[in-house]
């Protein structure tokens, strides 16, 4: 009779049990459901999850900007951690990749000396580079794009070397940039006038542009009013700081040059190339430069040279250039440029336009069999040896198809489905996830705002995605207060690069594992989506970290998108660093494995109590 009784209590208890677990488990279900709505983050127990992660609320991270002190509270723990040291104060403005010293012991031969040379891992500096004494905030735009504040780029020869060529003027503790240049003395806003009467700039049909040997970018500056985003570059040469300056003036740049290795941007991207004056030997090396263009150009892209030799028998004299030498410069320029089909507008002055072929069949009476690239992603760009051939085009089926697309206007091609997706030429991205994307990305950006809510407020001008995706962060931030450069990790899985510029944005490839071709302290805001998990055993995240502290200005911020445990190792790291930091929860809850990062890196300038670091 007693078994029989405990069995029967067995029966109950073991009744009661399921009840319970029954019970909490439908408990947690709509606590977890109640969570993922974002109205649960208040709760005690969400709250010890969060703990747990090592997450908090940001209660002290200051973004606002102090200018000559440290910005912001740090966090409690990181005394405990050995900082990073400062770099001795010669590296103010390092650029490890176009270090000058190094650059020269290549050959001269194509510039190659001024193209990337970096350095190999045992000569890495492993120290914060340090800002200019007497560094303060650059102003905001458009402010910014008239005067740099001296103390920043505190280097004069341009004004010596551009005096009478309205480039660039000294005045007291600021720079003036009165928008001259050497091919438009009646400024640059005239100029482009002049374009737009050719070029459609003033309906948004021209969106991307390129500049070449761009000098302290005034055309890209100027061209914002058309609602046009320019990618300039320059060399780092004997004009200094022409594409610091350009950046300290809120516009997109970055050291380059034409050379003997193509330019970091997809095929078909830039709806615009322009050069002024920018000394490229374009008849030279079979046209390869010429060819070059030709690949980044939209079918019916347009290509802008103003400056020698265009009107050369106006100008030969005043250039102290032989008339001979400049007509056949000029005639091997028309000779390359109708190998490519391109049709010439009439010539302006000193101004010719080109415009690309839309098709195959807009130039059926052109071979051009013999001089087309055999390659079959011309795409595939970093560090590949430049070619003296014709970039095929997408096939069409009618004469009058645009080949890549037709051409949308301005903002309606942001958001509009790009052709690379419709056509399906990129696996594993379709309409439907393109636009889920897109959705995400609007929620994120959001909640951003909601966590820094200076985001969209002016302060940051100079944005970059260092792992962009399709866009859609800088399509979501999109406003006429800043610019994002949009950035493709060489190693991403897929090659989205050419959907940014479709839908006029820009951006450029780049392989993190090595430094960025900027000078340092160029950009406010550094956005960094899975790029620690991307490149996990590829590099350290210390040379990485290092490389954004280099390009990112004093008191800018860093916004970090990772697995929980992931950013727990970075977090770590960047405590070493001038950084302040704080670990939130997605926008959906703590329930998520995937938390945000938010960073402040602290104001210091050389010679501030530094000690000289060791490399």
């Amino acid at each position: 009779m007693a078994t029989k009784g405990n069995t029967g209590d067995n029966r109950t208890r073991s009744s009661i049990s399921i009840f319970i677990v029954f019970g909490l488990l439908c408990f947690f279900y709509i606590l977890g459901a109640w969570q993922r709505s974002g109205f649960g983050k208040g709760d005690s127990i969400a709250l010890r999850i969060t703990e747990q992660a090592d997450c908090s609320v940001l209660s002290n991270l200051n973004y606002e900007t102090h200018y000559g002190s440290d910005a912001g509270t740090t966090d409690d723990s990181s005394s405990e951690v050995k900082e990073f040291k400062p770099c001795d104060d010669r590296y103010v403005d390092y650029t490890p990749c176009q270090d000058q010293t190094r650059a020269m012991t290549f050959p001269r031969q194509n510039m190659n000396y001024r193209e990337r040379h970096c350095p190999p891992d045992e000569e890495k500096l492993h120290c914060l580079i340090p800002a200019p004494k007497g560094y303060v905030t650059p102003f905001p735009w458009p402010k910014s794009r008239d005067y740099v504040p001296y103390a920043n780029a505190p280097y004069k020869s341009l004004t010596v070397e551009k005096a009478v060529q309205n480039w660039i003027q000294y005045e007291g503790n600021v720079f003036r940039f009165p928008g001259g240049g050497t091919q438009f003395p009646n400024g640059a806003d005239a100029y482009i006038n002049q374009l737009a009467s050719a070029i459609p700039m003033d309906n948004g049909m021209v969106r991307t542009a390129l500049d070449t040997g761009c000098g302290v970018a005034s055309l890209g500056a100027y061209l914002f009013k058309k609602n046009v985003i320019a990618m300039s570059f320059a060399p780092r040469d004997s004009h200094e700081a022409q594409v610091q300056f350009a950046l300290e003036r809120g516009v997109p740049a970055v050291i380059g040059v034409l050379g003997t290795i193509k330019l970091p941007y997809p095929s078909r991207a830039f709806d615009m190339a322009h050069c002024s004056r920018c000394l490229i030997p374009w008849g030279s090396n079979d046209g390869m430069y010429m060819m070059e263009v030709d690949r980044v150009l939209r079918p019916g892209g347009y290509w802008v040279l103003s400056g020698p030799p265009i009107n050369w028998r106006t100008y030969y004299e005043a250039w102290k250039r032989p008339k001979e030498e400049l007509e056949e410069e000029q005639k091997k320029i028309e000779e390359i440029a109708k190998l490519l089909c391109w049709e010439k507008m009439p010539e302006m002055g000193d101004v010719a336009i080109w415009r690309k072929r839309l098709n195959y069949h807009s130039c059926s009476d052109q071979d051009t069999e013999s001089t087309m690239c055999e390659t079959t992603y011309p795409d595939d760009v970093w560090y590949k040896k430049m070619e003296a051939c014709i970039t095929p085009f997408p096939e069409t089926t009618g004469t009058d198809e645009v080949a890549g697309g037709s051409w949308r206007p301005f903002p309606e091609r942001l958001n509009a489905i790009p052709f690379r997706i419709s056509s399906g030429s990129i696996p594993g991205v379709s309409v439907e996830s393109f636009q889920v994307d897109n959705r995400a990305w609007k929620k994120h950006v959001n909640a951003y705002k909601r966590i820094n809510k200076i985001l969209d407020s002016g302060r940051y001008r100079n944005i970059m995605d260092m792992n962009a995706g399709l866009g859609s962060f800088a399509a979501a931030l999109d406003s006429p207060k800043l610019w994002v450069m949009n950035v493709m990790p060489t190693i991403a899985e897929k090659d989205t690069l050419g959907v940014i510029f479709e839908r006029g944005l820009i951006g450029i490839y780049h392989d993190w594992c090595e430094a960025f071709s900027t000078y340092p302290r160029t950009y406010d805001l550094i956005h960094a989506n899975g790029v620690f998990s991307l490149y996990k055993n590829k590099c350290s995240p210390d040379d990485i970290l290092l490389e954004m502290d280099r390009i990112l200005r004093p008191e800018g911020a860093v916004i970090f998108r990772d697995r929980v445990e992931v950013l727990i190792k970075v977090k770590r790291i960047v405590m070493k660093m001038r950084w302040n930091t704080k670990i939130v929860d997605h926008e959906d809850g703590p329930l998520s494995s995937e938390k945000i990062l938010f960073a402040v890196k602290q104001y210091w300038v050389a010679g501030e109590n530094n000690s000289t670091a060791s490399s």
